[in-house]
C-alpha cells in the first residue's frame, strides 16, 4: 500500500512526463507555423510550450540529480517569470492588430529581461535549499519575487481572458461548438499552473507538478479541438 509520503515522492517525477509530452506538442506547433509563416501566433505558442517544457525539465532534473543553483535560476525564470506569457502573446497576435501586438511584445520582452537579470544577480540563501524541491524562497533579494505577479497577470488577461472571449464567440453557433469546448479546455488548463504556482509560494511545490501536467494535457486537447475544421456530426 502506498502511503502519503510515497505519493508525494512519486509526484516529484511528474515533471518528467510533462517534459516528454511537450516535445510532440511543440513540434506540431512549429510545423503549423512553418506551413503558415504569417501566423505569428503559432510561433509564439510554439515558444510558449517549449518554455513550459524547459521549466518542467528543470523540475525533473532537480528530482533526478538534486538541487543546483543554475537549474534553480532557470526554473524561476522559465516558470515564475515567463509561465504562460509566451502562450498569452500568441493569443495577442491572434486577437489584436499586429501593430498593437508588436508593441506589447516589446514591452513584455523588456520587462521579463529586466526581471530575469534580477533573478540571475540575486544572492541565494542556501539555508533554505531543499535537496529535491524548488522554491523561490531561496532568493536572498526577496523583492525579486514581487516581479513575477505582473508577468502572470499579463498571462491571465490575454491567455485565459482570450480563451474565454473566444469560447463565448464560438458558443453562438452549433457548427463551432467544438471550438467553444476547445477554448474552455484551454482556459482551464491555463488556470491550473497558476493555482500550482500559488501553492508553491505556500511551500507545496508538489501541487505545481500535478497542475502543470494536467494543465498541459487540457491545453493540448483544447488546441486539437480548435484546429479541427468541422465539428463531429451528432445523431
Amino acid at each position: 500500500m502506498i502511503g502519503s509520503t510515497d505519493l508525494v515522492a512519486l509526484t516529484h517525477y511528474l515533471p518528467i512526463v510533462t517534459t516528454i509530452l511537450v516535445v510532440p506538442f511543440s513540434i506540431n506547433l512549429w510545423q503549423r507555423y512553418r506551413s503558415r509563416p504569417a501566423s505569428t501566433y503559432y510561433l509564439c505558442w510554439c515558444i510558449g510550450v517549449a518554455v513550459y517544457g524547459l521549466g518542467t525539465l528543470t523540475e525533473a532534473l532537480t528530482t533526478l540529480t538534486g538541487w543546483h543553483a543554475g537549474i534553480f535560476r532557470l526554473w524561476y525564470i522559465t516558470g515564475a517569470l515567463l509561465g504562460g506569457a509566451p502562450l498569452a502573446q500568441g493569443t495577442v497576435y491572434l486577437l489584436l492588430r499586429r501593430r498593437t501586438a508588436n508593441i506589447l511584445t516589446v514591452a513584455l520582452v523588456s520587462y521579463v529581461t529586466f526581471a530575469a537579470v534580477c533573478v540571475l544577480l540575486s544572492p541565494l540563501d542556501y539555508s533554505k535549499v531543499e535537496q529535491h524541491r524548488l522554491s523561490g524562497a531561496v532568493l536572498a533579494w526577496t523583492w525579486v519575487r514581487l516581479l513575477s505577479p505582473m508577468a502572470n497577470l499579463y498571462a491571465v488577461i490575454f491567455l485565459i481572458g482570450g480563451a474565454i472571449v473566444s469560447a463565448i464567440r464560438y458558443s453562438r453557433q452549433s457548427e463551432t461548438r467544438h471550438r467553444f469546448l476547445g477554448n474552455v479546455f484551454i482556459a482551464v488548463g491555463a488556470i491550473l499552473p497558476g493555482i500550482g504556482g500559488t501553492a508553491t509560494r505556500m511551500g507545496h511545490v508538489e501541487v505545481l507538478y500535478v497542475t502543470e501536467l494536467v494543465g498541459l494535457v487540457l491545453i493540448w486537447y483544447g488546441y486539437r479541438l480548435n484546429i479541427r475544421t468541422t465539428s463531429p456530426v451528432t445523431t
